[in-house]
């Protein structure tokens, strides 16, 4: 609910984490609207990435049932974001998770919240990249292209996204809005036409798993379903990042965190029932002799001169999700820049052009994903990523809901203008607070899949390295770190 008495909205009696002194953004610069940051929120989850990164994967761990993990995944992701909107209402600042966290705790808390974001989004892009590459290929005709060749296009991707960003806030707006036009025939247009056309499989595939093994599957492929759906319904929270660009933010953020969660999953949800339904041979692409079922099933169904539209139509939506990270990765790392407290801080905080963009912050992390995705691709651990980049996630999720929740048990929380009162925050914070710790838990466990030890260790193996980097640089900076937050 909205607190219409309270009045700490950015602009006014709260700071703007990152913008302020030297270089910061004025009031006249916040030209993002709901629609806009709604857009950009949208844009980063992206329908066509959640669904068609993940498809091939979550069928053939738990079958056509997989399909219910969504509304597991959901249900969960809607508790985060309702708490998170509570947390941008009330420091609707530049940063979002790192920001939260240390308004909650302090600057070393803040900071570690950061840095485990910082490297989510930078593994994020990088496996988006490289998943977008045989779409991109698809549309010059090239099939099956080597790794040299989607190496070239997933750095292609990468450039878009940086000069996207770099060059004007209104190209980056009407790039988002295209895709949001992608997105609607990509997904429900295309999912409409299968659904009414279409259907080689009745609605009762959808339980098909649940009988073998009974509670054994819910507690094991199913459970791996919600994992690897997990990474379907990320990235609302990046809303939050740019709240110090955003029109009215303590109202217009939380909202657009909310809109862009309920609306994402609801056309992911729609698109995958019309794929499932519509797959010619479900056994086929579950036992994995189908390498894309996605492009499969588009091709056999609609026919083959489907194929290079939709994937032009798929290459835009992967665009605009990857310049949608690449916006929110440059705010938080600008944010923690300010604070002195990363690798080359004095070039990350400055702020160019009319718009007082942060292009050194964009440049450093787009060679950051670049570099990671040319080591992730040549070492064989491209897997991984995306498990670390989704378990990435609930951590960097964790760590302020778990603040937050502490901070209301011990009667110190003030709410901003998006509040559902002191029960109903409790509750709900609660409930949040468990269902990411359970979910970290579900995503990091070591399954036997039958891969090779580092990648089934793959996702702890990462938390360790990105743990063990962070402390080196932690250290580093931490004094320097505490003398700018003292100051400021």
């Amino acid at each position: 609910m909205i607190n219409k008495s309270h009045s700490a909205i950015a602009g006014t009696s709260v700071p703007h984490t990152g913008r302020d002194g030297p270089g910061a953004v004025s009031d006249d610069l916040r030209d993002f609207s709901l629609s806009s940051v709604f857009g950009i929120a949208f844009a980063f989850i992206s329908p066509i990435i959640a669904l068609y990164t993940i498809f091939d994967i979550a069928l053939g761990i738990a079958g056509p049932s997989f399909w219910w993990a969504f509304v597991v995944v959901l249900g969960g992701q809607l508790l985060v974001a309702v708490v998170f909107g509570e947390l941008s209402s009330r420091w609707p600042e530049e940063g979002g998770v790192y920001a939260w966290s240390k308004r909650l705790v302090g600057e070393s808390y803040g900071w570690l919240t950061g840095w485990v974001y910082i490297w989510t989004l930078i593994t994020l892009n990088a496996a988006a990249a490289f998943a977008a590459s045989t779409f991109a290929a698809a549309v010059f005709g090239l099939d099956n292209p080597g790794t040299g060749m989607r190496l070239a296009f997933a750095v292609g991707f990468m450039i878009i996204a940086t000069l996207v960003n770099s060059l004007d806030r209104r190209l980056l707006r009407v790039f988002v809005a295209l895709s949001i036009a992608c997105e609607v025939i990509g997904s429900l247009f295309v999912g409409t036409v299968l659904l009414a056309f279409h259907r080689h499989n009745s609605l009762s595939v959808l339980w098909s798993g649940f009988d073998d093994g009974g509670m054994a599957f819910t507690v094991g492929p199913f459970l791996a379903a919600v994992a690897v759906v997990g990474w379907a319904f990320i990235g609302f929270e990046s809303a939050g990042d740019l709240a110090a660009e955003v029109k009215n933010p303590g109202r217009n953020v939380p909202l657009a965190q909310i809109a862009s969660l309920v609306l994402v999953a609801a056309t992911v949800m729609y698109a995958g029932l019309a794929l499932i339904l519509a797959v010619p041979d479900l056994e086929a692409v579950a036992a994995g002799s189908i390498d894309d079922s996605v492009v499969e099933t588009l091709s056999s169904n609609l026919g083959g001169a489907v194929v290079v539209p939709m994937s032009v139509v798929v290459s835009i939506g992967f665009a605009a999700g990857i310049a949608a990270v690449s916006t929110a990765l440059s705010r938080i790392v600008h944010a923690m820049a300010v604070q002195r407290s990363l690798p080359g801080s004095a070039a990350l905080t400055r702020l160019s052009g009319r718009d007082r963009l942060p292009r050194n912050a964009l440049t450093s992390t787009s060679v950051a994903t670049c570099s990671l995705l040319i080591l992730a691709v040549g070492f064989g651990f491209y897997d991984v990523m995306i498990a670390m980049s989704t378990g990435g996630f609930y951590i960097a999720f964790f760590l302020p809901v778990a603040a937050m929740l502490f901070t209301r048990v011990r009667g110190m929380w003030t709410p901003g203008v998006f509040t559902l009162g002191k029960l109903g925050g409790l509750i709900v914070n609660a409930a949040a607070t468990l269902w990411l710790l359970l979910q970290i838990i579900n995503i990091s466990w070591p399954r036997d899949v039958g891969a090779n030890w580092y990648v089934e260790w793959g996702c702890l193996l990462m938390y360790l390295l990105t743990g063990v980097l962070g402390a080196t640089v932690f250290l580093r900076y931490r004094r320097t770190s505490q003398r700018i937050s003292t100051d400021a």
